[in-house]
């Protein structure tokens, strides 16, 4: 028998309140989406933990950026402490370190923003999730070039917006008008999360243009590729509608151009909005678009086929899965060029680890 010194037993006490009062730490964003969609806000909150509880597994950077973060206020009179959400953009010098949230009071805010790559760690944050403020723009392609007709382009990382409403309010592609495509938001920079933000435009209205982003309880409209690039997203409890009215639809465009490019878009616990039977899920913009829907519903507004080519080639070499997914508009039978996922297949594409979650995904800011 080992007899336990006074002094060690008190050494052993100390131990066990130290272990018990450290910060759990549970980012294991390899944890997969349940099936249950009731559990999806449990799921998310028990591996995106506050800061505090998982500096560790942060990236360093944001860490840092997030330790004392600066507040502008902004109201749509320009009353605010700047004009316009450009003037204060211009006050975050480039190669900026520490947050900076445009804390945006409701009301319709007419102005095209650009936020260049040098200004990270920029957070839009509407103050009331019922009465969002509005960011809206007229911006056409024929005048900017589809990319840069952005109503918000964001090339810097770090990014994320809260409560806000972004249009393109120019008017709805006829087929007639050359270049009136019109895109909402472009984000092309990397590790950028966006919560109750509603994206509203007609043809490409979200350019998810490079780097990996998340969308959760978002709501997306549009009529044809009105999500498009080589981003690498999860959109999560997210509505996407199909505005009715033209002869085609098409949801989602991705840009892979190989199996070598680590991009693709992976729609969760999602619902497919509209009628009509004429919305394809997606195409293949270029030759090796990944795409994924898994537990989303769809209505009827999905074409029977699913999935369009833009070159008969690309049968091979593209990547459309479906898994789990219900409603009118999920039924197989008719479908063309996807692939049906098992477990093992969709495994990759229903866990925060896509995007590699754990390193920089915070839960949405509160002010």
């Amino acid at each position: 028998m080992v007899r336990k010194t006074v002094s060690s037993i008190a050494l052993e006490a100390v131990l066990v309140s130290i272990i018990l009062c450290m910060p759990i730490v549970f980012s294991d964003d390899t944890v997969p989406i349940p099936a249950d969609s009731a559990k999806i806000n449990s799921w998310f909150d028990g591996i995106v933990r506050p800061l505090t509880a998982r500096k560790a597994t942060l990236d360093p950077a944001l860490v840092t950026a997030e330790s004392k973060p600066k507040v502008i206020k902004l109201k749509s009179d320009g009353s605010g402490d700047f004009k316009t959400i450009n003037d204060a953009i211009k006050t975050i010098p480039d190669g900026n370190t520490k947050r900076v949230i445009l804390s945006l009071a409701p009301g319709n805010y007419r102005e095209k923003v650009k936020i260049g790559m040098y200004k990270p760690f920029i957070t839009f944050y509407g103050e009331d999730p019922n009465n969002m403020p509005v960011l809206v723009f007229g911006g056409t392609a024929k005048k900017y070039n589809t990319v840069e007709s952005a109503t918000l382009i964001v090339e810097s990382d770090y990014f994320n917006a809260v409560n806000l409403k972004i249009v393109n309010s120019a008017p709805r592609p006829d087929g007639k008008r050359k270049g009136a495509q019109a895109a909402a938001l472009r984000i092309g920079g990397d590790k950028s999360s966006f919560y109750n933000v509603k994206l509203y435009g007609y043809q490409d209205t979200l350019c998810d243009d490079r780097g990996k982003h998340l969308f959760k309880d978002c709501y997306i409209e549009g009529t044809f590729d009105f999500i498009f690039g080589s981003g690498k997203s999860i959109y999560l409890n997210t509505e996407v509608h199909v505005i009715p009215g033209d002869r085609v639809a098409t949801i989602a465009a991705q840009a892979r151009v190989s199996d070598s490019e680590d991009t693709g878009y992976s729609i969760l616990h999602s619902k497919i909005t509209g009628s009509g039977g004429l919305a394809y899920l997606g195409r293949s913009w270029k030759s090796a678009a990944k795409v994924v829907f898994a537990y989303t519903e769809m209505s009827d507004v999905v074409n029977p086929e699913g999935w369009s080519l833009m070159q008969p080639g690309h049968k091979k070499t593209v990547f459309f899965g479906e898994y789990n997914n219900k409603g009118p508009g999920a039924n197989m039978d008719k479908r063309k060029y996807n692939k049906k996922l098992t477990d093992a297949d969709a495994k990759p594409f229903i866990s925060l680890a896509f995007i590699e979650g754990s390193k920089w995904i915070l839960p949405p800011t509160k002010i």
